[in-house]
């Protein structure tokens, strides 16, 4: 295909940059060949003419297709080359938030500078036994990888990580470790995983630091062999170290720091234990301090200390070797401050007491003044003698820093070892996998030494990398048997040459190093002689004579010779390390020991494996001779060596290869700098890896998958049955060069861009298509709409012409109606003038003839009104001269009537107080009084006879003399009358005056009073007005008030509602929580169990050598000496002979008393848990119903407390009774002197057992009724409290009393008002309350009512009801009252809940009474039934001691009779009897040797859990509580030793899962409880156990149904998980609407072929199988619903999982394949009938997932509908899925990074769980709701199939 048939127009091509690198553009027309300029078009919207290379005339690199950014492998990548690689990596990168990607073979790894949520435990379950291609690209699964390599091709596997520093390559190493110790565990009990993770926090403290591009920089090279043993599990590790940055520890650049472990220290400094140590803070030592950077923002030393110290303890270093460490690093420290003074230029001192140096020779226990004088001197020895030299100040500063360099080697070496000591295995390994974490390429503006040696050894890697790749494509081509050429890449071998060969860099570098006089400068001449014009990779800088260019694969690197000899030495004066030699400090010697074996790289460890040679160099030793040959091995010479061997380690395993990108070298989050990442992409091999890929067949599609993405290219006449040679006819077609395109085996190679070009041919057609959909769908709407507005317009007109006539007719109408209104209107103004003018000639003669008529009328007025004032004038004259004189007269009479009635009133008031005073003081006289009284009577008569004719005698003399003189002083008094009568008249005159002016006055009081009252009518009447006016307002308030009291109580119950609900789901959560754990706990339980059973049997093995002439066991007796036997505390005081006759070398079993314990207590937590969800549920009910309740109920009942009473001394009769014939039943036991009456058969005998029975019984039933109406009484009379109503009438009377007290009108006045206020609004109120308490009267009269017919109809059934079921009947009553009772206090107490809360507490405490109670009448019920078995014990003792007495004479001289006796069938008990010594036979056949599917088919359904509850009731019924225990306890012991052997079965763990519910059914079923006999008839009920409490035991049957369905779970897990992702995500069920992408090498190199490919339809054969076969084991259909809950849990977490791990998988047409199997599984429970088993819920993480991978993605309110729909995923999980959605075709668009940030700053404020992935492990946790039986056990039939010949019915 020509070049020009891809440059077209619109063509997107990538052209250089030098600030992007590269820049996207497109072109603006085809591009023609010779053309020289191409017309551009950028991104930023400029033109560009980009001119082609005249030489190379290269064109332009073409971009990808849209559909193939964002690849998780570079290699699917059509077109491959830098620009697509690095675009790629920044999409991935910038907007999917991806740091993983796939290049061929390499992972690169970007390193994000953020805590990425990618690294849990789940994260690590989902990758684990994943293949390579399937997940998205990840460090685990590289990880993976090699562990699966490892195990499948049993060769040693390595990871090699490389990268810049701070690139991630510590971190990455670190997850490949966890991942490794994670997955595979350890072999043996001693953690050897944890100690191989704890070496991490140890060697970062001493080997890493702070750089300016990177805050935890390892500063050494490390390769870390982790062994395994042959069943692939950790057993032990070995760490190799290379080159040691040691110059570090005396010197740091600026913004650097030195090594963690000097800042932790320094950090730590204020605890005890470092006091001896003398710290500070770091800037207080020049070792610390050159830097200026101390501290590590977010990092706390002292934190890290802690860790670094308990990891040294978790690698057995002991405390004292942790001091030791620490000593000699704060000596290094201290041995940094001691400063020198100049004494002269060649020689120099300390001074004296020197405060640094005295504490670093007490820290190392050496001579102050021995070392003191060897830092200022030096030993010179020759060939004749040897003398001490002084050296400078300068040279012994050096010494003090190469002393310090030497120390922290040496100490760092020893910690390897000591680490490789520990992590050693006494095990031997079969298998390892190395990690390597080295240093990357690195180039500076000053490159020395060490970064010489790091490059160097890049190249060897770069080397090995490059032969296996080119080894890689070499084998797949061969593999696909296709023709191949050589591809030429590059080979860095004159390079490696140019630094190791013969006169190579390092040959001559040790050379120089040995002259005497080497010089850097004499070596860079020798380097320039021998390299310079001969080798074409060795270059000389023009400026400069001290430096030297190599040019590496990655780049040219200019290195500086200074200090390379220096380096290269590594010179440290004997004589020094002689004084820390003699230390008193034991482990200082330590690190300075000969320890060749330590050393020497040819000598091998214990283990087997070779250790390479460290990078220190070795100290000088005592002897002159060894000193020389120890300073013959140079630094260079160490890492030539070391390297080499780490190659050989490398070429002898299979690599894998992670290389580390840093995106830029400020340390931002996910900010991608193009320069520095297409440096380290050159540097690391990744472009090379594109070129190899390149050169050859890049794009590779396997013939259907080929087919499925191109068959919209193909015709119908092409698709042929054979997939390949359909696609090989189609390519023929498609592209004619040949060359382009190779078919293999099973594949169809491509070369670089010929995807591209069928994408593009594809994206044509379906462009085409989409054309014609459009246009036949757009030409439909345009006609559709056509027809629309036709239709309109015809409706239009048709309207339009109505309209039009309506008006017509309008018009006419008014026309007449106007001609109707002119002739009324002309009538109406000629009548309107007429009416006018007459009524105006009427008006005239009216006025006029009223004037005349007025004016007579005043005439005859004035005459009229004339006489009247005459009239009245003299009338007013003769009154006034009357009234006045009558005035006078009155006047003096009421004078003298005064004066007379005031002496009358003293003379009363004389006599009433004599009488009053005699009264008091002869009270007791009175008889006397009244008889004297009447003497005084009669004679006061006489005398007044007497007295009355003395007067008159009198009388008439006095009134002859009184005429006499009154005429006389009528005439003496005349004249002085007439003088005093003138003065009287005048102040009568007077007086008249003021009486007038009074009368004035009180006349105006009066109207004035008058007014007011008036005033005060009128205001009443507006006050009554206003008060009718207000009491209609208030009466629309109250029913304002009422609607809004009713809508609150809406509310408030509906709050109270949500309340419950949130409540009981949170309570629901707590038990589901708290029943996990307890579940989990026994899941680990039983894990240890097994744990200790293996060990046991290992044990056993062991110890038990087989010797001659033992006999073997019987498989009967050994199946049941398993080491978990059950036994109860009463086995523990009984002697069972038994026991005695066992082997004596037998174990004595385990005693499970103290496990029963244990779970009694977990029982009484469950049962508590129990009590309040039935509390909650009863508050449930109680909220029903207070929605339909309107009124308050009433408190208290007359009728139910006479009910009561009743019933109490009813029951108080009875029990009497009931004493009285227990009484005389004991006087008749005790007479056994007539031996007929206890005689078996006898009446009395009869009637003796029967009512010795029925009083016992009856007797407990009274106790308690007795109990529970007692405590009814009480509470009821507690509850009765009196009403103390207050009426207003008292009040009232107060008011009116201090009303009448207070005179004042104006007061009463104003009393008045506010009395008729008053009183009204009593009134009201009274009124009111009337009202209420009528209504509240006849709804308590209506509920007494119907509650005394209740309570009669109960009283009445309780009557009738036999004696066991009335106390049933009564606590069903006390249940009904108290939830009213309840209900009441409920609303009583709605506004105070305080009052509400007290009154909830004392109910619980009646409630703990009333369970008080109800225990303890168990327990009497329980000591009566023994006391009745005793009894029935000594009838029969008595009755064989009487059939003894009776003689065989007595019993033939009877008579015998002959009777019929016809034949009865045997009636079955339901209890089945086997001998003692049948039990391990009876174990045998029906658990261990039974076969599920034989009795899942042909029996009954739990037929052994019957069998063996009926041996239980056997052992019951004889009341042998040895064999019940021995029959339990094998039977636990047997299930679990069956599900032990056979626990991979679904079937087997199905049918002893539902036998041992069933088993658990029946032990509740029959014992005798009450809340387990409610379903039970009375049949079964006879069958209850009557001897023994098996509820320990119960539990104990739960705990194994737990652990049996945990089993069940896994195994379903195991069966499920191949199928799973096959079936739910990678199986097309909808053929044709997922499109298949591109795929990398990654997929076509997976660990594992396919076995086989699952679908949907395999997932519901499976299921309906494991259905099938649950149901026909009979197990109960909530378990069933349980179990497929769990199913569904499963299937939706693994698919989710993997679907936010699979880029691939998240588009639109995924998310409809999804929605479409999810269908399928809801269709499968529709058909099962489990809609209701909340299996449906648990995919709703998976529903919404495919839904957000449909839904549009583009708008705020896009973002609105994902945040309310997608409720079930969390924040991560969402984000995931956006950054995952990937098109598959080009119409579809990727979701931008900004409607990524809307969706998480909407979702910001939820509260949801950080984990991303789902936990696939989790399980429910499982309840057995009990399910009794209807099955009667008498009617159970034994089949000879089973083998239970020996047991028998009974």
């Amino acid at each position: 295909m020509a070049a020009s048939e891809l440059y077209t127009k619109f063509a997107r091509v990538w052209i250089p940059d030098p600030e992007e690198v590269w820049k996207s553009a497109e072109l603006l027309k085809d591009y023609k060949p010779g053309d020289k300029v191409l017309l551009l078009h950028l991104e930023d919207g400029k033109d560009l003419e980009y001119r082609l290379d005249p030489k190379t005339k290269e064109l332009p690199h073409l971009r990808n297709p849209d559909i193939l950014v964002g690849e998780n492998d570079l290699t699917a990548l059509s077109y491959l080359h830098e620009p697509a690689v690095l675009h790629n990596l920044r999409v991935r990168f910038i907007d999917s938030k991806l740091i993983y990607t796939y290049c061929g073979i390499v992972l690169v790894a970007i390193n994000p500078y953020e805590q990425l949520p990618i690294y849990g435990e789940d994260i690590i379950n989902a990758y684990s036994g994943q293949n390579m291609g399937d997940m998205d690209p990840h460090i685990f699964a590289v990880a993976e990888e090699a562990y699966k390599q490892m195990a499948r091709d049993e060769r040693n596997q390595s990871i090699i990580v490389s990268g810049e520093s701070g690139a991630g390559k510590t971190v990455s190493a670190k997850y490949a470790m966890r991942y490794f110790a994670t997955v595979s565990g350890s072999a043996s009990e001693a953690n050897v995983e944890e100690k191989v993770l704890a070496s991490n926090p140890i060697m970062e403290s001493i080997g890493n630091a702070k750089t300016t591009r990177n805050d935890n920089s390892s500063r050494f090279g490390k390769y870390i062999e982790i062994g395994f043993d042959k069943r692939h599990r950790i057993i032990g590790a070995n760490m190799r170290t290379y080159l040691l940055e040691k110059s570090r520890v005396v010197f740091q650049a600026e913004e650097e720091r030195n090594y963690h472990i000097f800042y932790q220290l320094c950090a730590s400094a204020k605890l005890p234990e470092f006091k001896m140590l003398r710290l500070g803070d770091a800037n207080n030592f020049h070792y610390t301090k050159q830097g200026g950077s101390p501290v590590i923002e977010g990092v706390d030393d002292a934190k890290e200390m802690a860790q670094t110290r308990q990891a040294c303890t978790l690698l057995g270093i002991s405390e004292s070797y942790q001091m030791g460490i620490f000593r000699i690093l704060a000596g290094i420290l201290h041995l940094g401050n001691v400063g020198f003074m100049s004494r002269d230029s060649d020689s120099c001192t300390i001074p004296p007491r020197h405060e640094p140096l005295s504490i670093f020779c007490d820290l190392m226990a050496v001579d102050f003044e021995e070392m003191c004088h060897w830092l200022c001197h030096r030993k010179l020895a020759t060939a004749a003698e040897t003398y001490i030299k002084p050296i400078s100040k300068l040279q012994a500063t050096n010494a003090r820093d190469a002393l310090a360099k030497h120390i922290y080697a040496k100490l760092f070496n020893w910690i390897v070892d000591h680490v490789n000591q520990v992590l050693h295995s006494a095990v031997k390994q079969h298998s390892f996998i190395g990690v390597l974490d080295i240093y990357g390429f690195e180039t500076f503006e000053i490159n020395s030494f060490e970064q010489f040696c790091i490059n160097y050894a890049n190249e060897k890697l770069q080397q090995q990398f490059n032969m296996h790749v080119f080894k890689l494509e070499q084998e797949e081509y061969m593999k696909e048997q296709i023709p191949w050429t050589l591809i030429d890449f590059y080979d860095n071998q004159p390079c490696i040459n140019l630094i190791e060969s013969k006169l190579g860099i390092l040959d001559l570098l040790d050379e120089e190093c040995r002259m005497p006089k080497g010089t850097d400068d004499t070596w860079a001449q020798k380097l320039y002689n021998t390299h310079l014009n001969k080798c074409a990779l060795f270059e000389k800088p023009r400026l400069s004579n001290k430096a030297f260019i190599i040019q590496h694969f990655a780049d040219k690197v200019e290195y500086q010779c200074e200090g390379f000899l220096e380096k290269n030495k590594d010179t440290v004066f004997e004589e020094q390390i002689k004084v820390l030699k003699s230390s008193k400090f034991k482990m200082l010697p330590e690190l300075f020991q000969d320890d060749e074996k330590a050393i020497s790289p040819s000598s091998a460890t214990s283990s087997g494996r070779t250790l390479l040679t460290r990078t220190p160099a070795k100290p000088t030793k005592g002897r002159p001779g060894q000193a020389a040959k120890e300073h013959k091995k140079t630094v260079g010479h160490q890492f030539r060596n070391s390297l080499h061997l780490l190659m050989e380690t490398l070429n002898a395993t299979t690599p894998h290869y992670v290389r580390c990108i840093k995106p830029n070298d400020f340390k931002f989050p996910f900010t991608f700098d193009e320069k520095r990442a297409v440096q380290q992409l050159r540097a690391c091999g990744v472009l090379e890896t594109i070129r190899i890929s390149a050169a050859g067949f890049p794009s590779r599609w396997t013939y259907q998958e080929f087919f499925s993405r191109y068959r919209v290219l193909m015709k119908q006449k092409d698709v042929l049955s054979e997939r390949k040679q359909t696609c090989k006819n189609v390519l023929e077609k498609l592209i004619k060069d040949k060359d382009k395109y190779q078919f293999g085996k099973t594949k169809i190679f491509f070369r670089a861009g010929q995807v591209a070009y069928l994408e593009k041919l594809r994206a044509d057609k379906l462009r085409a298509a989409c054309i014609r959909i459009q246009k036949t769908i757009r030409g439909w709407l345009l006609r559709k709409k056509f027809l629309r507005m036709r239709k309109a317009a015809i409706t239009v007109q048709r309207y339009v012409r109505g309209h039009q006539a309506r008006c017509y007719a309008k018009f006419l109408r008014r026309t007449k109606a106007a001609t109707i209104i002119q002739k009324y209107w002309r009538m109406y103004v000629i009548r309107r003038r007429y009416k006018i003018w007459r009524t105006a000639t009427i008006v005239l003669q009216s006025y006029l003839r009223g004037y005349l008529a007025r004016n007579r009328y005043r005439k005859i007025l004035r005459e009229h009104k004339a006489v009247i004032i005459q009239k009245w004038v003299r009338g007013w004259l003769a009154r006034t001269y009357y009234k006045r004189s009558t005035h006078a007269i009155i006047y003096l009479q009421c004078c003298f009537r005064r004066m007379m009635a005031k002496r009358e009133l003293k003379k009363l008031k004389i006599e009433a107080r004599s009488v009053e005073r005699y009264k008091k003081l002869h009270i007791g006289m009175e008889n006397k009084i009244m008889q004297l009284q009447r003497k005084v009577d009669e004679q006061n008569k006489d005398y007044k006879c007497l007295m009355e004719k003395l007067t008159n005698l009198e009388g008439i003399y006095n009134s002859e003399t009184e005429k006499l003189r009154s005429d006389l002083e009528r005439l003496q008094l005349s004249e002085e009358e007439a003088k005093i009568a003138t003065g009287r008249v005048l102040s009568l005159q007077e007086e008249i005056a003021k009486l007038r002016k009074d009368l004035e006055q009180t006349q105006c009081e009066k109207k004035s009073i008058e007014e007011c009252a008036d005033r005060y009518k009128q205001e009443t009447e507006q006050l009554v007005s206003n008060l009718k006016e207000e009491n209609t307002l208030l009466k629309q308030e109250k029913e304002a008030l009422n609607h809004l009291i009713v809508e609150q109580a809406k509310e408030m119950t509906e709050t109270m509602e949500k309340k419950l609900i949130e409540e009981t789901k949170q309570l629901e959560l707590d038990l589901n929580d708290e029943r996990l754990r307890y579940q989990n706990l026994l899941n680990e339980f039983s894990r240890l169990e097994e744990r200790y059973d293996d060990l046991k049997e290992e044990m056993t093995l062991m110890i038990n050598v087989p010797k001659p002439g033992h006999k073997r066991t019987d498989s009967t007796h050994s199946s049941n000496e398993s080491e978990y036997t059950f036994s109860s505390e009463i086995a523990e005081t009984e002697d069972i002979p038994s026991r005695t006759e066992e082997p004596s070398e037998k174990k004595v079993p385990l005693d499970m008393s103290l496990f029963l314990k244990l779970q009694k207590r977990v029982t009484e937590l469950e049962q508590e848990k129990q009590v309040m969800q039935d509390e909650l549920d009863r508050k449930e009910e109680q909220v029903l119903r207070s929605k339909a309740k309107e009124e308050e109920r009433p408190q208290i009942r007359g009728a139910e407390l006479e009910y009561e009473s009743l019933k109490r001394q009813e029951l108080e009769s009875e029990n009497k009774k009931l004493k009285n014939e227990l009484n005389e039943l004991r006087k008749a036991l005790s007479e056994k002197s007539a031996p007929e009456v206890t005689a078996p058969g006898a009446p009395a005998y009869r009637v003796l057992m029967e009512q010795l029975t029925s009083v016992s019984e009856e007797l407990d039933v009274r106790k308690e009724e007795v109990l529970i109406l007692r405590s009814q009484l009480v509470s009821q009379k507690e509850a009765i409290q009196p009403k103390n109503t207050m009426t207003d009438s008292t009040i009232l009377l107060e008011d009116v009393q201090k009303m009448k007290d207070k005179g004042e009108i104006a007061q009463a006045y104003i009393g008045l008002k506010e009395t008729n206020r008053l009183l009204e609004s009593q009134l009201q109120s009274q009124k009111r309350s009337h009202e209420n308490e009528a209504e509240a009267l006849r709804g308590e009269i209506q509920s007494l009512k119907e509650e005394n017919n209740r309570q009669q109809q109960l009283l009445a059934q309780n009557l009738q009801l036999p004696p066991e079921a009335r106390i049933e009947a009564s606590l069903q009553h006390e249940i009904t009252r108290l939830t009213n009772e309840n209900l009441y206090f409920e609303e009583l107490y709605a506004d105070d809940p305080k009052k509400y809360q007290s009154y909830r507490i004392s109910l619980y405490k009646r409630m703990i009474d009333l369970m008080e109670q109800l225990e303890k009448q168990d327990k009497t019920v329980r000591k009566l039934k023994k006391q009745l078995k005793v009894f029935a014990k000594k009838i029969g003792e008595l009755e064989v001691g009487q059939m003894e007495n009776i003689s065989p004479g007595q019993i033939i001289d009877e008579p015998i009779r002959p009777v019929n006796i016809p034949r009865k069938e045997k009636d079955f008990q339901g209890m089945l009897e086997y001998k003692k010594e049948d039990e391990q036979k009876l174990v045998k056949n029906l658990i261990l040797e039974l076969k599920p599917r034989g009795v899942a088919v042909n029996l009954i359904p739990g037929l052994p859990a019957y069998i063996l509850f009926m041996c239980v009731r056997h052992a019951d019924y004889l009341n042998d509580d040895q064999k019940v225990r021995s029959l339990l306890t094998s039977t636990i012991n047997s299930i679990k030793k069956v599900l032990k052997k056979r626990g991979d079965d679904f079937e087997t763990v199905s049918f002893w899962l539902s036998n041992t519910c069933r088993f658990l059914h029946c032990l509740k079923q029959y014992s005798g409880e009450e809340g387990f006999m409610k379903h039970n008839t009375s049949r079964q009920n006879e069958h209850c156990l009557t001897n023994f409490d098996l509820a320990e035991y119960r539990q104990v049957l739960s705990d194994l149904a737990i652990q049996i369905y945990q089993q069940l779970v896994r195994v379903l897990e195991n069966i499920l998980q191949p199928m799973i992702v096959s079936g739910m995500l990678e199986h097309e069920t909808i053929q044709g609407v997922s499109g298949v992408k591109p795929t990398g090498l990654r997929k076509r190199t997976s660990s594992i072929a396919d076995e086989g490919t699952y679908t949907l339809d395999s997932i519901l054969r499976q299921l309906n199988s494991f259905h099938s076969v649950m149901c026909q084991h009979g197990m109960d259909p909530e378990l069933i619903k349980q179990v497929v809950k769990q199913m569904f849990y499963i299937v939706g977490a693994v698919t989710l999982n993997n679907l936010l791990l699979r880029k691939d998988m998240c588009s639109w047409s995924k998310g409809m394949q999804i929605r479409y199997n999810v269908s399928q599984l809801e269709e499968w429970l529709r058909d099962k009938n489990l809609m209701n088993s909340g299996a449906k819920e648990t995919l709703e993480p998976l529903i919404q997932a495919a839904q957000l991978l449909q839904v549009k993605k583009k708008t705020d309110d896009d973002a609105e509908a994902i945040c309310s729909m997608c409720n079930a995923l969390t924040t991560a999980q969402i984000v995931k899925v956006l950054n995952l959605y990937t098109p598959v075709n080009e119409f579809e668009e990727r979701v931008s990074v900004s409607f990524i940030r809307t969706i998480q700053m909407r979702l910001r404020d939820r509260k949801d769980s950080p984990q991303l992935l789902m936990d696939a492990k989790h399980i429910f946790p499982v309840t057995f709701p009990f399910n009794p039986s209807s099955l009667a056990l008498e009617t159970i039939q034994i089949p000879a199939s089973l083998g239970l010949g020996f047991i028998s019915r009974v």
